[in-house]
């Protein structure tokens, strides 16, 4: 038989044909190890200005590559920079943008990925971006009203116990030697300021360390045991004051996120999904586990989240006229609104009550303490004058 001949096109022909089957994997080892060296985590603060700046520079009719180059080159050296460095490199040889955010799970979620998705398919990836921003933005603006209102409560509670901890192991055991110097009949609220004071001093450890080790016991427990989350979750909805504030919060989140999903072009039940996983509050992601469940079945929403016993009516009518309207998206983005301004409502008036609270629980210990301390002294005092 005639040996067959080998032309130098078939050779490059076929050289091009498997570096284009080895083209797959050699980009899936390059991003696994992008993953593993792209350390640190953007945050939220900066993914919200990174999301608004994109939206207005594709909005202005700039091509997505150019606009994300343009994003790289504003940066600072970081984990933003280099991420976005990958991201364009990603885009610029054809991969989608929701592709190449994707490859980065760890600094783009699910709910971000997904929208950037709906964009793409729809055309009209400028709106979604400015939705995208608009509730991120709106996301960040809440956690700054709790952070900024708990401030000043948590540095009462840290120089308060700094005072009091100085108080019990130092000056407390002086005054003792006083008192035991001069002999004198102690009344009950020094003996017992005394005996505290000596309980502490000795067992310093277990005041300090039982503390810190049921706090890190009750982390690993709440990462690890799912009853034991579930039911910290639950109990945290049952607080007086906390417990309603925090409900405001959860359903204000749910109604925000899953509005801007259902206005981007997410499937109902794709976007329960993303929701359930972003509450970050086990009772409530069960909840929307279960009204998922129930309008794959084929139910509308309304039902079954009023039967949640999470969402409350006003919630729950309004889902309802939204359904029957075809407005869904709308009457969630309005839910949202309205139960966001009502949680910074109600924020101002739990730490109005909270720092007066406070600040006479204070004075009501350091009263004590001294009363405590003096008493002794006036009594030693009378009996020199006699």
């Amino acid at each position: 038989m005639p040996e067959k001949i080998i032309r130098r096109g078939d050779f490059a022909q076929a050289s091009k044909n498997d570096a284009e089957s080895a083209a797959p994997a050699a980009r899936a080892d390059r991003v696994g190890v992008r993953e593993r060296f792209s350390r640190g985590k953007i945050k939220a603060r900066d993914l919200a200005t990174l999301t608004r700046t994109l939206a207005t520079l594709t909005d202005a009719g700039l091509p997505v590559v150019k606009a994300l180059t343009i994003l790289e080159g504003q940066q600072r050296s970081g984990p933003v920079k280099r991420i976005m460095k990958h991201i364009v490199e990603d885009v610029s040889t054809g991969t989608t943008l929701s592709e190449a955010m994707a490859r980065h799970g760890k600094q783009f979620d699910r709910l971000y990925i997904n929208m950037v998705r709906a964009g793409e398919a729809a055309g009209e990836l400028d709106r979604i971006l400015n939705q995208l921003a608009d509730y991120l933005e709106k996301s960040q603006m809440i956690r700054d009203r709790v952070k900024g209102a708990s401030i000043y409560p948590a540095v009462i509670l840290v120089v308060a116990a700094s005072l009091l901890t100085v108080i019990f192991i130092v000056v407390i055991p002086k005054f003792q030697i006083i008192f035991d110097s001069m002999q004198v009949d102690l009344p009950w609220q020094t003996v017992t300021l005394i005996d505290t004071s000596k309980m502490i001093v000795k067992y310093w450890y277990l005041f300090f360390g039982i503390p810190v080790a049921l706090y890190f016991a009750h982390l690993g427990l709440m990462r690890r045991v799912d009853k034991y989350r579930y039911r910290m979750h639950a109990f945290a909805l049952k607080l007086p004051l906390i417990g309603a504030l925090l409900r405001k919060i959860l359903i204000a989140r749910f109604a925000r996120t899953f509005g801007t999903l259902v206005q981007s072009g997410v499937p109902h039940l794709e976007g329960l999904d993303i929701v359930k996983n972003s509450m970050g509050n086990d009772r409530v992601a069960h909840a929307v586990d279960d009204v998922r469940a129930r309008v794959r079945e084929g139910e509308g929403l309304a039902i079954p989240m009023g039967e949640s016993q999470v969402f409350d009516d006003v919630v729950v009518n309004l889902v309802s006229v939204g359904e029957a309207t075809g407005e869904l998206d709308r009457m969630l983005l309005r839910v949202g609104d309205a139960y966001e301004s009502d949680v910074n409502r109600r924020l101002e008036a739990v730490f109005k009550i909270f720092e007066p609270a406070l600040l006479i629980l204070m004075a009501g210990v350091v009263g004590f303490i001294v009363v405590a301390l003096f008493l002794p002294l006036l009594k030693i005092m009378d009996n020199l004058n006699k």
